[in-house]
């Protein structure tokens, strides 16, 4: 079976062709720049390859992937049949999905009704969806995969915010948590790895990037997560503010005359380690700076690595242990800078990283914890692509 994973932004599109015998991308590539000038394709099948062309709406962009993906040039099909189902990443299933669905149109306008719990991403996601229906060959089945479907099982007491009881039944305002994907392909495959069901596991899972999220995950389960009701919940990201006494948004909106969107722009775009530094949100360039005795760019470091590792220590707490630390994402996975530091001074509760270990890691997982660590730590490739791949073949199967 091959499955086209699909993940649509506001103007781009990623993409990734899944053949389920071997669980191997055998093509995957992104669109950029769609509706805009200057419109590409990155496409890496049978060679890689930049096409150049005009993109005015996903729908273009859609029909020039699948036309990369049977090029007798650089594809890896003959013909779009071989496609046997399409996974779509969606951002948002409010509280109607707890898993990953079917793609129907009663599930569509469900998709559609909570883009205002979403807006910067699920309009996005639905454009996929609805530009692959008019692309794909017809009875083409399709899947909604939702980032906050994973967390669907964290109890009340983790999501209720303190604000009157009728705003989270009316308005649904609530924690939902995001990367739900990420966290749950890396809390399986760290159970996988130590040999033990998920059930017995206590795992806490940092999901550092440029959007950054923590998860406490109880015998396979989320039970908290740092996210909340928007992906600017938790610690400060590249550009994301993180938490924050919520007063402050009225503070700032008088300083700077900012309306209340105006305001969270600036909190979701040009706050986090960005605003914190004034270097950058890309962390090897703070990594940089430091080295050059960049003051704001170390507090960014810290102030970053300090508020994961306070995370880090709460859902410990909260479970009552923790068997397993991991680390996966951009940051997660490659800067041991960020995870030595997020795991320092965590000895007392059985978490040591080997310092040789976490500076030379080999492909795959590693594990990085010292010979006297009581705690796993492990660092995991995150794979959201190939969970939005077996989910998908296993709700096709279940048609059959």
């Amino acid at each position: 079976m091959k499955i086209l994973v699909i993940n649509a932004g506001s103007s781009s599109l990623k993409y990734q062709l899944i053949d389920m015998e071997t669980e191997k991308a055998i093509a995957k590539g992104g669109c950029e720049r769609i509706g805009l000038d200057g419109s590409f394709l990155k496409h890496n099948g049978s060679k890689e390859v930049t096409i150049t062309s005009p993109m005015p709406n996903h729908e273009a962009a859609i029909k020039l992937v699948l036309d990369a993906l049977v090029s007798k040039e650089y594809g890896v099909i003959s013909e779009m049949k071989e496609i046997d189902a399409v996974g779509h990443r969606i951002v948002h299933s409010g509280e109607d999905f707890d898993k990953s669905v079917l793609l129907t149109d009663e599930v569509i306008e469900i998709c559609k009704n909570n883009t205002e719990l979403a807006p910067l991403h699920q309009p996005a996601n639905l454009t996929g969806i609805s530009a692959c229906k008019k692309v794909m060959p017809e009875g083409t089945p399709m899947v909604a995969v939702f980032d906050t479907a994973f967390h669907s099982t964290m109890p009340e007491k983790a999501y209720i915010y303190g604000i009157p009881y009728d705003d989270y039944k009316n308005y649904k305002v609530r924690r939902y948590g995001f990367h739900g994907s990420s966290h749950r392909f890396v809390s399986e495959e760290a159970a996988k790895y130590l040999g033990k069901d998920a059930k017995d596991l206590k795992i806490v899972t940092c999901h550092l990037g440029n959007g950054s999220s923590i998860s406490a995950i109880d015998g396979g389960k989320s039970v908290d997560t740092s996210m909340s009701f928007t992906p600017l919940g938790g610690v400060p990201m590249g550009t994301r503010s993180g938490d924050l006494d919520p007063a402050i948004v009225e503070f700032l909106c008088k300083k700077h005359g900012f309306t209340v969107s105006e305001c969270v722009n600036y909190l979701n775009k040009m706050s986090g380690v960005s605003g914190l530094s004034g270097v950058s949100s890309d962390f090897r360039d703070l990594s940089s700076a430091k080295a050059e005795g960049n003051h704001r760019a170390e507090l960014a470091l810290d102030v970053f690595t300090y508020s994961c590792k306070k995370y880090v220590g709460a859902y410990a707490a909260a479970m009552g242990g923790i068997d397993c630390l991991v680390f996966t994402a951009g940051i997660g996975e490659h800067d041991a800078y960020v995870r030595y530091e997020v795991a320092k001074n965590l000895e007392f509760m059985g978490v040591k990283v080997d310092e040789f270990k976490n500076n030379n890691l080999s492909d795959g997982i590693n594990d990085i914890t010292a010979e006297e660590g009581k705690v796993k730590v492990l660092v995991i490739p995150t794979n959201e692509e190939l969970v939005i791949a077996r989910d998908t073949k296993a709700i096709v199967e279940s048609l059959k």
